[in-house]
């Protein structure tokens, strides 16, 4: 269901860096778009993309990253790649703002956490400092942090994981940022912290009538709270689709190898787990064909040698695989599938 009018489109989005060895092609003509108060959920295992994305959307990567001269990032219509550095800085923090992995990394050590988010406010806002303080201390209140005006003049050092997660996102969200990039939010957490932060991810979200994109590799984390799904693989989406349409209809076999991964309660022993083989791509050189096909359980020998179009499989759903074509031999294909042309 859409929850609102567009605020941001991501249009063949390539990114490369140079390294000794060569030209690394980390994303490979990626696009997607994200509505106001929705969720998108880009998910893939370590090293797809998933980052570079979006840091490619806040203009944060390092210098040896090179963004494509026909990718193109629209922030409510505006091309964000032809902002200058003064002006994105004004885009960071005020209009999008990241959570990052490690919120030690990403917290200033040597300065108190009030501080901290009260500069991020008179850096985007014409407030005083003293409304500044009493802002974060809103803000601290806002993300559930007990005690919150002690916590205002502790230094992160102070703060348990859970608690500087929730600092990290006080942070984030003062200057009320209309998207708010999640990265890994909860991967150094335990099972019990991980699903409060993705509750108050959630919360402050309809508060704030935001735009959340999850970058993840875990599918469990994103099954209650994303509307939209995008599966990265090598750099490239290999299938895009509703929650219910990549969890009960998945279209592609690397989709499927995620889902096959994650452990259930019906989950007996360990050896019922799936366990997906060999290596992804090096995209220094990346393969001709499909970027899956050498780690494909159900790989032909098309899919080595030709890239596969996106099939759409319904309005909301696509995949880019070759057993979606009418020639493929689709003989012990899993009945989980949902092929293009069959309902």
């Amino acid at each position: 269901m859409s929850k609102g009018e567009e605020i941001l489109k991501v249009e063949n989005l390539h990114v490369s860096f140079k390294t000794y060895a060569g030209i690394n092609q980390a994303v490979r003509g990626v696009s997607f778009s994200l509505n106001k108060g929705e969720t998108l959920a880009i998910v893939g295992e370590s090293g797809c993309g998933k980052t570079v994305t979006s840091k490619a959307i806040m203009q944060i990567l390092p210098q040896q990253a090179a963004i494509g001269a026909e990718s193109r990032i629209y922030l409510e219509g505006k091309n964000l790649l032809e902002l200058s550095e003064k002006e994105m800085t004004q885009v960071r923090g005020k209009e999008i703002s990241m959570i990052f992995q490690d919120p030690m990394t990403s917290l200033n050590p040597t300065m108190r956490i009030g501080k901290q988010i009260a500069e991020s406010i008179t850096n985007h806002s014409d407030i005083s400092e003293k409304d500044a303080e009493k802002e974060a201390l809103r803000m601290l209140e806002m993300v559930r942090i007990p005690n919150a005006k002690e916590r205002l003049r502790q230094y992160p050092h102070e703060f348990s994981g859970g608690m500087r997660q929730r600092a990290m996102i006080a942070l984030a969200l003062a200057c009320r940022p209309k998207i708010l990039i999640a990265d890994e939010p909860t991967t150094a957490l335990d099972v019990t912290i991980q699903a409060q932060i993705m509750d108050l991810i959630r919360d402050l979200q309809k508060e704030l009538n935001m735009g959340v994109i999850l970058v993840t590799h875990d599918l469990g984390v994103v099954a209650s709270v994303a509307d939209k799904i995008q599966v990265m693989y090598a750099g490239e989406i290999l299938e895009r689709g509703t929650v219910d349409e990549i969890f009960y209809q998945p279209s592609h076999p690397y989709t499927l190898a995620l889902l096959q991964s994650v452990p259930r309660l019906s989950t007996k022993n360990k050896d019922t787990l799936y366990s997906l083989k060999g290596t992804p791509p090096n995209l220094i050189d990346p393969p001709e064909g499909c970027p899956f096909a050498a780690r494909c359980d159900y790989g032909m020998g098309i899919c080595r040698k030709k890239d596969p179009d996106a099939t759409v499989v319904s309005g909301t759903h696509s995949a880019s695989c070759w057993l979606h074509d009418a020639r493929a031999d689709r003989k012990g294909l899993p009945d989980l599938f949902r092929l293009g042309g069959e309902q």
